[in-house]
């Protein structure tokens, strides 16, 4: 016969009392069985408590840090700007360092091209947009009459609808537009912090293209061990390759979508097409908003300046959809390849945050920014999760 089994052991008020499991004697042998549990749970709870502070505390840090961008935008704006050329100009003083060039040599002779380039481009387009801005009322006047054969149809239609309600027949009361001027003043005092903006631009650039090597190998230097010094060293070169790669292509992409502009604009005898080219470019930053805002730009120019109101106002725009439907869908996928794609939701939130936070520069520098952050993720193992939510 077997042996009966022992019965649980009794407290000292004769109730019988649960025998300690074996996890519990392996965690503390001898502990009472009921302060060992509730010890336990207490533990569970602190750590939810923690985990939730954790939470708020970076919430909180994450708005303390929208609020210090916003606040700091006049001087975080020029410092990415020149990050980012300094990075798109990169390769062009290594080549010259290649060739036993020096930094402060190349830098200089970039930074003189740059300068030539852009009072060139101001002084060739500033003239035209103020004359577009004078300009712009009294084409508006001229071309309401010629909108007289397509808006009769509506009007006697609304005349029509109004006798039928109430009998009588209302006149829209017309409003007189304010004419748009630039005084001198404007010019004046809008000059001195544009001057201002564009030199520290310049100056960051030059700086970063001559010492910006020896602060990222600074920086590598810091780093505790030889296999941390390697790793670094791989993560900063793969990069500053990629991100300058990217930064060359996006730009002679959109350059060259100006320049096609411009001339498609010259041959249908559109005026100003330099200034719009320019516009075009530019806003080709912008994906999918830029494409939108420059037709309706081109479509109201059409018609502002057409002789007399037909379909074929608005060929300019037309064309300029085809050009930035093929550009964006073929050439530009093509050339940068799979990797520089991204998610049209997370550009869209990407540009609806930092238009918001910066306005029109942030619009223009977001979707750089997502990308080059994008192949920061890639190469940092604990950021990997961003590059797999915003890729494409």
């Amino acid at each position: 016969m077997s042996e009966p089994e022992p019965l649980p052991p009794d407290d000292s008020a004769g109730h019988p009392v649960a025998a300690p499991t074996p996890l519990l004697d392996h965690v503390a042998p001898g502990y009472p069985p009921r302060q060992m549990a509730r010890g336990l749970q207490t533990t569970r709870g602190m750590r939810r408590h923690l985990r939730a502070v954790r939470v708020l505390l970076n919430a909180m840090l994450f708005l303390a840090l929208m609020y210090t961008i916003t606040l700091t935008k006049a001087l975080l704006i020029p410092l990415v700007l020149a990050a980012f050329l300094g990075l798109a100009l990169n390769p062009l003083v290594a080549a010259g360092t290649r060739i036993h060039l020096p930094r402060w040599l190349t830098a200089s002779v970039l930074m003189i091209g740059l300068i030539v380039g852009i009072g060139g481009g101001a002084g060739l387009l500033a003239q035209p947009a103020i004359g577009w801005f004078h300009g712009a009322p009294a084409a508006i006047k001229s071309f309401v009459p010629k909108l007289r054969s397509f808006t009769k149809p509506l009007e006697a239609a609304n005349r029509a609808t109004q006798t039928l309600v109430s009998g009588t027949v209302t006149r829209a009361a017309t409003s007189q537009s304010t004419p748009i001027s630039i005084s001198a003043w404007d010019v004046v005092s809008t000059a001195p912090k544009v001057l201002a903006a564009v030199l520290s631009v310049l100056l960051l650039v030059f700086f970063f293209l001559i010492y910006g090597d020896t602060m990222l190998r600074r920086l590598v230097e810091i780093t505790p061990s030889f296999a941390y010094k390697r790793h670094a060293v791989t993560i900063v070169r793969g990069i500053q390759t990629e991100v300058s790669r990217y930064l060359l292509t996006a730009l002679l992409i959109n350059a060259s979508l100006g320049a096609i502009t411009a001339g498609m604009l010259w041959l249908y005898k559109v005026p100003d097409p330099l200034l719009w080219g320019a516009v075009a470019m530019f806003a080709n930053f912008i994906p999918y908003v830029g494409a939108i805002v420059t037709t309706t730009l081109l479509a109201v120019v059409g018609m502002l300046y057409a002789n007399d109101a037909s379909l074929e106002v608005f060929l300019p725009a037309l064309t300029f959809a085809g050009i930035t439907a093929v550009e964006g869908n073929l050439i530009t996928p093509m050339i940068q390849g799979a990797s520089m794609r991204l998610s049209p939701i997370a550009i869209l939130l990407w540009l609806l945050v930092w238009g918001w936070l910066w306005g029109i520069p942030g619009a223009l520098l977001a979707v750089p920014m997502l990308t080059c952050t994008k192949l920061i993720a890639e190469r940092v193992r604990s950021w990997n999760w961003f590059a797999v939510i915003v890729q494409r």
